[in-house]
């Protein structure tokens, strides 16, 4: 895929601009609507100040969705003011981490024979569901763990899917999914038990719960499995979620090989309501990597929508 044009940066640039000038009059946005729900993170903007004013810079360029990874690990004053700050500008919350792997030891091990981390997987998504209350969030992501190598992967998987179907029970009343997210092992996660979307589909089958869905982040998928668009249709039933970013780089769209546009186009077609995180960093440092992540983002929402 080629870079990103001289026309898309300019159009970019004259959407920061218009940004200072709807400021400038009052207005809660400046930026025609992207078409889906992109939703930049904590960092995206990085050079606009801190969380709050991120939220509200991206509002301005046109954005209708926000995540954070991190929300969990948050103070209550600074989760309620940033859900304060969504509700103001109108934009949805996307996921957060429930329960967050410990990276470094290869923790959980969900299948494994032990059964004390499947009850403090439990105790996190229990402790989870008031912080997507407080900040009104529908879905928040997990990890399945790690694989435990002394143990048929069979009966791994046949506990997992014990242990998510608990789960689901516990976030069901409250209207809330958890979204397993498959991960790539040959770049970033050796080890882990969820791999690709496709399994993670055989494990939702199993738990059978509108509670228990599929993170499609496509920068994991294109790693390790590639196939995007068929993979997304033929598991489409199980995804509650997705996640862009480039391969290689994980950065924005348009700096790597992924055609997002064309995946734009057909979850355009699925009707797709729901949020899209934007899971990747800037090529460019500093203004003018936000500019053109913002540019980036326009590129495919255009093209996206065209016949």
């Amino acid at each position: 895929m080629t870079s990103v044009t001289r026309r898309t940066l300019l159009a970019g640039g004259a959407a920061v601009a218009a940004a200072a000038t709807a400021r400038a009059q009052g207005q809660s946005s400046n930026a025609a609507h992207f078409s889906l729900a992109y939703a930049p993170h904590e960092g995206s903007f990085a050079s606009r100040g801190g969380l709050i004013e991120q939220i509200a810079f991206a509002a301005d360029q046109g954005f209708t969705a926000w995540e954070d990874n991190e929300a969990r690990s948050r103070p209550v004053a600074e989760q309620e003011r940033m859900a304060r700050a969504l509700t103001q500008r109108g934009m949805k919350m996307g996921v957060f981490v429930a329960s967050m792997p410990k990276w470094v030891q290869s923790r959980p091990l969900l299948g494994a024979n032990d059964d004390a981390e499947r009850e403090a997987f439990l105790a996190d998504i229990r402790t989870s569901i008031d912080v997507a209350k407080r900040l009104g969030a529908t879905h928040m992501t997990v990890v399945t763990g790690f694989l435990d190598p002394k143990l048929p992967v069979d009966i791994q998987t046949a506990r997992i899917i014990d242990v998510m179907r608990r789960a689901g029970d516990i976030m069901a009343p409250h209207g809330v999914a958890m979204v397993m997210e498959p991960l790539n092992t040959r770049s970033n996660h050796p080890g882990v038990y969820m791999q690709t979307i496709a399994q993670g589909f055989a494990v939702a089958r199993g738990v059978n719960s509108p509670a228990v869905k599929i993170l499609a982040d496509l920068y994991h998928e294109q790693i390790q499995s590639g196939n995007l668009i068929p993979t997304l249709e033929t598991c489409w039933s199980e995804i509650g979620y997705l996640q862009f970013g480039e391969n290689p780089g994980r950065n924005e769209p348009g700096t790597g090989e992924i055609n997002y546009a064309a995946i734009v186009r057909w979850l355009r077609a699925q009707h797709y309501a729901g949020v899209i995180g934007m899971e990747h960093g800037n090529s460019i440092q500093g203004r003018a990597g936000e500019d053109r992540l913002i540019a980036a983002y326009r590129e495919i929402d255009r093209q996206g929508v065209e016949v």
